[in-house]
């Protein structure tokens, strides 16, 4: 393991208070790659090792708690891969592992992301008695045509079936819908939108389709909606949301009033998280400093490394000069972005730090003072539309 633990700063940084820790637990198999997926994830060759994956989450989160003793878990996230390839059995030995490890808070959001595909009644009403009482459910379309290009192992009617269980189970529930999509015209963009909107979701993430590199999308890359039109769906899409009642609260997800999601929120209010599985990033504060942790990618190593008593395969500090950059790429996300003194409290730093940038992207008509809090600052629409542009101004020199 390379490790380097060395303070963040000099000795006169020191955080006043640690921010809200989470869990986020990575599942890395699928029953197929997707062409456009990026994440970490592999195609399953043979069976779930669900026993040994299980076991190995449990001794890769015991690592972590000499490093947050004493700290609530406020929220628990099961992404992947596709978790609900999982028994729900499966679900509940971690669950009752995670709980008798670490201080959960009574009420916390559980989340699971599950694949359409993979859709049992039975299973689902058994994740629901385990703990887990919120999905993430990947949709991304209803129309047959754009999931055979997408390379997703579900069908529309299988869509439609897979909301109809988790309603029956669930009464929190996220669905996952792409734009501009292979041959995707504005209409059919809004189509799955309106779709989406109809099944009764408490939230929608509306990403639009990118080509990330090693990606089979990105060495093959498929017809495409130009920018102009892909620019009228996100558009179209925002209006059709806000129209139904939909809060947009961050660049791509959308919430009934009091449903955004509060293990997202805590990534993009720079709060810390254990990460464990496969892959798995984390991000943990001290009083002196702030590590970034990430586990072994691929699931057969992960899995003799963890055999071994090795969990993290690298750690690093988060440097001073990392630390604007890094928050602003979480916190400018938030479309009514953040208070002032939330850039001390997460990162240790005054805010003369980055105030002079603040002040040059507000001139610019890229961040402007929240008219109701003058304390507060956010991404105009030019500055959401740009948000790239606008977190360069924060990269370190």
């Amino acid at each position: 393991m390379q490790s380097i633990s060395m303070p963040v700063s000099s000795s006169t940084w020191q955080m006043t208070a640690l921010p809200p820790l989470a869990l986020y637990i990575h599942f890395p198999w699928c029953v197929k790659k997707c062409p456009y997926c990026d994440f970490n994830s592999h195609t399953l060759r043979e069976g779930v090792p669900e026993a040994q994956y299980i076991d190995a989450l449990l001794r890769d989160l015991e690592t972590c708690l000499p490093l947050t003793w004493g700290r609530q878990v406020s929220t628990i996230f099961m992404g992947g891969g596709t978790p609900s390839l999982f028994s729900a059995e499966a679900m509940e030995q971690l669950l009752a592992g995670i709980r008798a490890r670490v201080r959960l808070q009574p009420d916390a959001e559980i989340t699971m992301e599950a694949n359409p595909g993979t859709f049992e009644a039975d299973k689902f009403a058994g994740y629901r008695a385990a703990g887990i009482n919120r999905l993430s459910i990947g949709i991304q379309s209803f129309n047959a045509g754009h999931l055979q290009a997408l390379g997703r192992i579900h069908n529309d009617d299988e869509a439609h079936k897979a909301i109809e269980i988790a309603k029956r189970h669930f009464d929190n529930f996220n669905l996952d819908i792409m734009y501009a999509l292979p041959q995707q015209t504005l209409a059919q963009a809004l189509s799955d939108i309106d779709t989406a909107i109809a099944a009764g979701p408490t939230h929608l993430s509306a990403y639009h389709l990118t080509l990330e590199p090693n990606t089979l999308f990105h060495r093959y890359p498929p017809a495409l909606p130009d920018d102009d039109t892909a620019a009228d769906m996100q558009e179209a899409i925002e209006q059709h949301l806000a129209s139904a009642g939909f809060e947009h609260y961050e660049t791509s997800a959308f919430c009934r009033p009091g449903r955004q999601a509060k293990h997202n929120l805590n990534y993009w209010k720079f709060g810390d998280y254990i990460g464990i599985g496969a892959g798995a990033h984390g991000k943990i504060s001290f009083h002196d400093r702030i590590i970034r942790q990430m586990r072994y990618k691929q699931p057969g190593e992960y899995l003799a490394q963890m055999a071994a008593g090795n969990a993290v395969q690298t750690e690093e500090p988060v440097t001073l000069e990392q630390l604007p950059f890094e928050f602003m790429l979480n916190a400018l996300r938030l479309v009514d972005g953040f208070d002032l003194d939330l850039f001390t409290q997460r990162t240790g730093l005054p805010l003369t730090r980055v105030i002079h940038e603040i002040e040059r992207a507000t001139a610019d008509g890229l961040l402007e003072r929240d008219p109701n809090d003058l304390h507060r600052i956010r991404p105009t629409l030019r500055g959401q539309r740009f948000l790239n542009t606008l977190l360069e101004r924060f990269l370190p020199d």
